[in-house]
């Protein structure tokens, strides 16, 4: 079982219990989108310790959490579950605690770490999201969806994309190679 160094940010109890099913590692429960003041400073002293990494669910209060910890905690490193992988049996919610352990590995494979404000600059610009069609056009919602997945930063709405490539220093040469298997998905 893969050992994870760094100590992994989660909703709740279930969330822990599917981390500790895939993977070898420690966890601090947020227990929902309330996150207390005690809990973040848990967090930051993790973070300073050991490293983070934010692995919430792919829903709007799991974003609400990762912006509460990012804003309290900068630098930290985040992991993202597509929602498909994160859909509970029946169509009954959608969490970390579905994902089924191969998925778990592979979005802990795939973290990426917040920039700091010392390291701001631009890498992907605004005008490259409208020439590839992530943002404006009528497929543009499908679109972001497949770069998001390729890039493995979960699901966002244009502004949003534009933020997290440049906050996870996506390169221009990452950004061309997903871009890539966009343009292979139209074409089958």
């Amino acid at each position: 079982m893969k050992k994870i160094k760094e100590i992994i940010i989660v909703e709740g109890k279930s969330d822990t219990l599917a981390i500790k099913r895939s993977v070898e590692a420690d966890t601090i429960e947020t227990n929902g989108s309330e996150i207390s003041i005690d809990t973040l400073n848990r967090i930051k002293r993790a973070h300073d310790i050991r490293g983070i990494i934010v692995f919430t669910d792919p829903d709007f209060p799991g974003k609400r959490i990762r912006q509460i910890i990012s804003e309290f905690v900068p630098g930290c490193k985040h992991a993202y579950l597509a929602k498909q992988d994160a859909i509970a049996k029946g169509d009954k919610g959608v969490g970390v605690e579905h994902a089924s352990k191969e998925a778990i590995i592979e979005a802990l494979s795939h973290v990426r770490e917040e920039m700091l404000e010392s390291e701001e600059s631009e890498l992907i610009a605004w005008e490259d999201l409208i020439a590839a069609g992530l943002t404006g056009g009528p497929d543009s919602k499908r679109r972001r969806e497949i770069i998001g997945a390729e890039l493995r930063l979960g699901y966002m709405n244009a502004k949003q994309l534009y933020k997290r490539l440049n906050m996870f220093r996506v390169t221009q040469e990452e950004f061309q190679k997903a871009l890539q298997a966009l343009y292979r998905n139209e074409e089958d």
